[in-house]
């Protein structure tokens, strides 16, 4: 479950406060005028400024200005095209596909840019049936304009002053999700789950996690003022040293299952593990609230238990383990007590502030923050057939027009709008996410036109409407990333009581009529779904070639911090970050792709694997850091980083030979295949490893077998390897099959 579907923390969190934020301006903004103008100019106020609110999302100030206002200005210009068009209906409709097909394309620009295209489109399709004269149209687009840029003066002097509250919350939910992945750890733990049902649960919430981190950093490392700001800083840094511990941990699962699968240590090892969620989630619970945390959860029980068992069983007897499984078990203990430790510090963090430049770790963050990035020749670049977005915008634009022509030939009196608005909702860029809408948002509906039908049946004053509109304004934004179908049937209530609002003579049958309408809107909007699609596996051999490249460049920065050939860990921290969304794209198309007809699916079980793979190569790099941490004592410097310098190689060569079998082959001229050129950093490293050739193992010195972290460097290290040849088999054979199936 959602951590904000709880009580407890949906009414601290930024999805709550972002929902009372917009509905306090958009209808607080909106009685104002109700107080001197008639209805029909406040519902043109408030339809600016409930536009303008889909651009109000949790960003920094600069990002949100730039945001809002385009919306306030691009839907502005909507506003007016359609309205001088609509007196004229072959005019209207022509126009409704060349703007439904401009606002689609703007979804090249990322993700940020889905709520401006709906809101383009939303004041389309309310605007369509706005037949006036010329004079009374402009002035229209004055009150709209208008009410956006009041409401956009609003928010963003409310942001101000609530704007480490914002950080706050969302720093908060980034814990959450990360105590939601330990939670999935635990489970690996527990003999009755299936390990490789964990592994793809643990990668899928890997995306989550990483999506929050982002999300913590262009927020808290942004606009630091004050020592609270510091603190956040602090708290926001400790959580990432955590995580890495946290990526650290895996060990081999099957190995322990096989060896104490029947023991009490695994019960205790996942309960361990289930208490440091549960103290991760009392410091979220406690930053949400603006307080200070302190350590509320007792580990005693858990950790003398396993003591005593791992005492037990290194003694002779029947119950004896193996030497290796205890030395497993051992460095498994030790790995979640660093968990322990590292969450106290956590703890501590959110205690004291402190100044935030000198903790950061660089001088210049931006490598790490989400960058604003709209410039037109993006735009023009995905101006042809091969494009995604270009596809995209080319299937709303025929849905809507097919929408429209259905709406005039219904023998009720139809509403075009709703069709179309019904259509624009549901149509997304991926076949996944339309799928996802469809139920939500016919169920949405049906529900949202019952509760409507039960209100003006019994609420017939305006004042009493707008408090439901009001309560329908705060929850729509705020369920829109937590549970769509309660925005659904939020949205439908808000909608039809605008409706209701404006026009309240020509909506007696409104309920009946929407649902058809609705219905009408799901099936256009399931058909065209499959028209001009772009199915996720055509993207699956340049998501691929991503993650080998970033991996290179992730297992080189590492290589050179654990030489200790750089001063600090900051280039490390930014090829961690690169793999990481490298690994997250991939792993979010591969969902995706699940949601798609199964004549769609490519490779799916080697995609998993390959995934897998990449997470444990990961968690190998990040043990190793933390292991040479831990025995710094004595460190044979020249041993290891021998040992480093040799296992780094043989993984170059695993990672060059991967993208071998990934580039992009031309097509056969005379019966032959010609690979295309390598990229000159390819060729180099290609060079460098047939320079070099096989790896020959070097005699282990003296000083290097007596140092306590001997053993456990070339075993992770063998392991490392171990998985990057996994990698080249799972790589050649999803090559295999996309080769073969395309």
């Amino acid at each position: 479950m959602h951590y904000a579907l709880d009580i407890r923390t949906f009414l601290f969190s930024h999805y709550f406060y972002t929902g009372v934020r917009i509905a306090i301006g958009v209808v607080g903004l909106t009685m104002l005028v109700y107080n001197v103008a008639d209805m029909p100019t406040t519902m043109t106020v408030f339809l600016g400024a409930l536009c303008t609110s889909l651009m109000d999302l949790p960003s920094p100030l600069r990002h949100k200005f730039n945001e809002m206002l385009a919306g306030v200005l691009l839907c502005t210009l909507v506003m007016l095209l359609i309205s001088l068009c609509a007196p004229v209906p072959w005019l209207v409709g022509a126009m409704m596909v060349v703007v439904s097909f401009f606002a689609s394309m703007m979804v090249v620009y990322g993700k940020k840019t889905m709520p401006l295209q709906f809101a383009a489109l939303m004041v389309m399709t309310l605007s369509m049936e706005n037949q006036v004269p010329i004079s009374a149209a402009l002035a229209n687009c004055v009150l709209f304009l208008g009410g956006g840029l009041g409401y956009l003066a609003y928010s963003m002097m409310v942001s101000w002053f609530l704007r480490r509250r914002i950080k706050q919350q969302v720093l908060a939910e980034a814990l959450f999700e990360l105590a939601r992945y330990l939670r999935i750890k635990a489970d690996f733990y527990d003999v009755r789950h299936d390990l490789a049902a964990q592994f793809n649960q643990l990668v899928r919430q890997q995306i989550v996690v990483a999506d929050k981190q982002q999300a913590s950093r262009d927020l808290i490392l942004r606009d630091l003022y004050t020592k609270q700001d510091g603190l956040l800083v602090q708290v926001h840094l400790s959580m990432l040293e955590l995580y890495e511990q946290v990526l650290s941990t895996h060990a081999d699962y099957a190995f322990l299952r096989d060896h104490f699968g029947d023991k009490d240590v695994m019960i205790f090892l996942r309960d361990l593990a289930n208490k440091t969620a549960e103290d991760i989630e009392s410091i979220a619970y406690a930053i949400t609230r603006k307080k200070a945390s302190s350590p509320t959860v007792n580990y005693k029980a858990e950790l003398r238990a396993i003591q005593y068992e791992m005492q037990q069983m290194a003694q002779p007897g029947p119950n004896r383990a193996s030497e290796e499984a205890l030395t497993i078990l051992r460095v498994t203990y030790n790995k979640i007590r660093d968990i322990i430790e590292l969450i106290g510090q956590l703890h501590q963090a959110t205690q004291n502030p402190v100044d935030p430049i000198p903790i950061l770790p660089g001088s210049d963050m931006t490598p790490f923050l989400t960058q604003q990035k709209f410039k037109f020749n993006m735009l023009l670049v995905n101006l042809r057939w091969q494009s995604p977005i270009f596809r995209f915008a080319i299937r709303v634009a025929l849905a809507v027009t097919t929408g429209l022509w259905i709406s005039s030939h219904l023998p009720y009196m139809a509403h075009g709008y709703w069709i179309v608005l019904t259509i624009v909702i549901i149509l997304k860029p991926n076949f996944s996410a339309t799928k996802q809408r469809m139920a939500d948002r016919l169920i949405g509906t049906i529900i949202g036109c019952l509760i409507t039908a039960l209100i003006l049946r019994f609420v017939h004053n305006p004042m009493g409407l707008m408090a439901v509109l009001f309560a329908a304004s705060v929850a729509a934004p705020a369920f829109t990333y937590v549970k769509y179908r309660y925005t659904a049937i939020a949205a439908s209530v808000q909608i039809l009581m605008l409706l209701n609002l404006l026009l309240p003579a020509g909506h007696q049958g409104v309920v009946s009529e929407r649902l058809i309408d609705t219905v009408i809107g799901v099936v256009i909007a399931t058909i065209f779904s499959y028209v001009l699609p772009a199915w996720e596996y055509r993207d699956l051999p340049k998501l691929l070639r991503n993650v080998l490249k970033a991996s290179q460049r992730y297992l080189t920065a590492s290589r050179d911090m654990l030489e200790g050939k750089v001063k600090d860990d900051f280039f490390y921290r930014v090829c961690r970050k690169g793999f990481m969304d490298s690994l997250a794209a991939l792993i979010s198309a591969l969902v995706r792709m699940m949601d798609e007809p199964v004549t769609k699916h490519r490779a799916v079980k080697e995609l998993n694997r390959f995934i897998v793979q990449n997470y444990l190569v990961a968690a190998h790099i990040a043990a190793l850091r933390l292991m040479l941490r831990r025995h710094q004592e004595n460190t044979p410097q020249g041993a290891v980083n021998q040992l480093i310098e040799s296992t780094y190689l043989e993984a170059s060569q695993q990672l060059a030979e991967a993208q071998r079998i990934l580039a992009p082959k031309s097509k056969k001229r005379s019966g032959a295949v010609t690979v295309s050129p390598q990229a000159p950093q390819d060729k180099a490293l290609s060079a460098k490893i047939e320079l070099i050739g096989p790896v020959t193992p070097e005699p282990v010195p003296a000083d290097a077998s007596a140092w306590s972290g001997w053993n456990t460097l070339q075993r992770r290290t063998s392991l490392l390897n171990q998985d990057l040849r996994e990698i080249v088999v799972q790589t050649a054979a999803i090559d295999h099959i996309l080769r073969q199936q395309n």
